[in-house]
């Protein structure tokens, strides 16, 4: 059964110490999509406007994206955003951003959808998060993401979601913002409480963890030694994790040695996300490459007391 993924598509324009991507494929949903093909099937749905290039509506035919669920919409304009990161390549900021399509009323479902069973609600605001949700009722595992604009303007709508799904990915920053701790940990620990079995905590160069119902789990970066651009490396991150979930198929009680097992492979894909700009790296990717680089990362991390 195909993984489905739901979310943001949208057109950046990306600046970082090691130049400039004008206009190139974006969104939570596109890094998902691409990343999680490697796993097995995607489902797709979400909105574009009528600026979109179609050179970009071919890169989901090359993932074997279904796109069925993905709406051309006449009269409104694509998301957008422009970013420029700082030297040490984990701060940015954001020097322009268009909501675009993303603020207009949801695509349909397509109804051969409807039996997804692995959810991953990628970034859009939590109102359109709830009603997708509603939308697959045979799902036997969700997660979901989301940014802090949205924890600033919706945060009840947030809460609310996040009481129905089995996971959640954020970052640490959000994971702060979200519940006032300053200890990621208890951060952590406070997110779950809101109803989630695990709660995955994103730590950028620093790696990821988790907090799950059966205790903790701790994941280190993939040794990376040149980071040409981190956009959508946490999407991609949740696509390893998920991808892989779905492929094993996993439901909502998932434990923790599958977690961290999950988690690893999302920091493998990562880790190739980042070597190029947008999707560049990820049209040339080979799934032996991740099982080379994840046996690899298996190794870096053995430890033999």
């Amino acid at each position: 059964m195909p993984l489905i993924v739901t979310g943001s598509i949208g057109i950046d324009t990306i600046e970082t110490p090691d130049g400039r991507a004008d206009d190139v494929v974006g969104g939570s949903a596109i890094y998902f999509a691409a990343a999680a093909s490697y796993f097995g099937g995607v489902r797709l749905v979400g909105a574009v406007g009528d600026d979109f290039p179609d050179e970009h509506v071919e890169l989901f035919t090359h993932f074997g994206v279904d796109t069925e669920g993905l709406e051309r919409r006449a009269g409104s304009k694509t998301f957008r955003w422009h970013g420029k990161y700082h030297e040490n390549m984990n701060d940015r900021d954001t020097l322009g951003i268009e909501l675009g399509v993303i603020a207009e009323a949801l695509p349909p479902v397509p109804e051969a959808f409807a039996d997804s069973r692995h959810v991953f609600l990628a970034t859009t605001t939590p109102g359109n998060q709830l009603e997708l949700l509603d939308a697959f009722p045979s799902r036997e595992l969700v997660m979901a993401d989301t940014i802090e604009l949205y924890i600033e303007q919706y945060r009840d709508e947030l809460v609310e979601l996040f009481g129905r799904i089995d996971g959640v990915v954020i970052n640490d920053i959000e994971a702060k913002m979200l519940t006032g701790e300053s200890n990621v940990i208890k951060a952590a620990d406070a997110v779950r409480a809101m109803g989630p079995r695990f709660v995955v905590v994103k730590k950028g160069e620093h790696g990821a963890m988790v907090s799950h119902s059966d205790g903790y789990a701790v994941m280190p970066a993939f040794p990376a030694k040149e980071v040409v651009d981190p956009t959508g490396a946490g999407d991609t991150f949740a696509a390893g994790m998920m991808g892989y979930l779905a492929a094993a198929g996993a439901d909502g009680s998932v434990g923790l040695d599958t977690l961290r097992t999950a988690m690893a492979f999302g920091t493998v894909v990562a880790s190739f996300t980042i070597e190029a700009f947008s999707v560049k790296r990820l049209l040339t990717l080979k799934r032996e490459e991740i099982d080379e680089r994840f046996a690899a990362f298996k190794d870096a991390v053995n430890i033999q007391a």
